[in-house]
């Protein structure tokens, strides 16, 4: 029997995932140029570039206020700027900086921050307000907005460099990010608040999200085929089309949690071999539940609502589900 469920699970993932999870390559350094420099005084070529921002690919009623706490804003109380553009390092201690662009540029964006363990490159739109969180705890952080000057050329336009000591050790997993923009889910937000109804546990409200997702979503093959470089999910469309790759079942289950006051990451690395998205969440009573939420009577299985849904949560994916020791984590959103 072992040897069967050995050949069927790889098979199961390889058809749950398709292309809507591939592979990933290493951020290389931005670089250490300081603050008092000109902007383009270098070019950085950022190598691996593509598979970069692969990583999106991989991972691919009335409606309801988020809570104004939670919103992420430009305070403007502490501001890194030039000419070109602004980084508002006001509300590091709620886990996040937020990054504008201001100057006028047809050219492709880029946002880089480097926490004490992790490198994150970013995307990032002109002309408007842009969430990053600080996923890598407390500690320095290096924020560096980048400009295209050609293929994969950027040059430095803004450098910033903090210490960032949060409120607390989920601050950056409560509020709207680029990955999680829950800001503009209002209808999203209000599945959240019906599906939880009156529910004070935080495990029970998982638990509930959990399920519809799982029971009323199905993996969009055709999406995975098609994705392109820089795809972020629109959480509203998701709920609506109620399909989705690996990056889109994470993040409306963390979205959903997030605006029930519920601390949820956003988790993508390995599944195996496979690039994939699946998500942790906290809870008074439990603290970081990095594995599993779903209690089936004997043991807990893992969050990771995407094989559940493909695989109408059979034994034996559950059962890959439930080892920790086939997920690799690589990045936190």
């Amino acid at each position: 029997m072992m040897s069967i469920l050995k050949r069927v699970v790889p098979l199961l993932l390889a058809a749950a995932l398709l292309a809507g999870c591939g592979q990933t390559g290493t951020n290389p350094s931005a670089g250490d140029t300081g603050l008092e420099e000109e902007a383009y005084v270098d070019m950085i070529e950022l190598d691996g570039l593509e598979e970069i921002e692969d990583e999106a690919v991989a991972l691919a009623s009335s409606p309801v206020a988020l809570l104004k706490t939670l919103k992420p804003v430009a305070s403007g109380k502490k501001v890194e700027k030039n000419e070109k553009a602004k980084i508002d390092y006001s509300n590091v201690k709620d886990g996040y900086v937020m990054v504008n662009f201001t100057a006028n540029t047809k050219k492709r964006l880029k946002v880089q921050i480097q926490g004490p363990t992790t490198k994150y490159t970013y995307d990032l739109p002109a002309k408007e307000w842009t969430t990053f969180p600080l996923s890598d705890g407390n500690g320095k952080y290096k924020v560096v907005v980048f400009e295209n000057t050609s293929g994969t050329k950027y040059a430095r336009v803004l450098t910033l460099s903090l210490d960032a000591k949060f409120t607390d050790e989920f601050a950056p997993f409560l509020r709207s990010n680029q990955y999680v923009d829950i800001e503009d889910a209002p209808n999203t937000i209000a599945m959240a608040e019906k599906l939880a109804g009156k529910e004070k546990d935080p495990m029970k409200k998982v638990e509930k999200i959990y399920d519809y997702v799982v029971k009323n979503f199905k993996y969009d093959t055709k999406r995975a085929e098609t994705v392109k470089s820089g795809y972020l999910p629109v959480l509203d469309s998701v709920l609506k089309e109620k399909k989705g790759i690996c990056f889109d079942y994470a993040a409306i289950m963390t979205g959903m949690l997030r605006s029930q006051g519920v601390p949820c990451k956003l988790v993508v690395g390995y599944a195996g071999s496979v690039y994939h998205a699946w998500i942790h969440v906290w809870s008074e009573k439990t603290g970081w539940v990095d594995g599993a939420i779903y209690f089936n009577g004997k043991t807990w299985q893992r969050m990771d609502p995407t094989f559940a849904s493909t695989s109408n949560s059979s034994k034996s994916i559950m059962k890959y589900i439930g080892d920790g020791s086939n997920y690799s984590p690589k990045l936190i959103y």
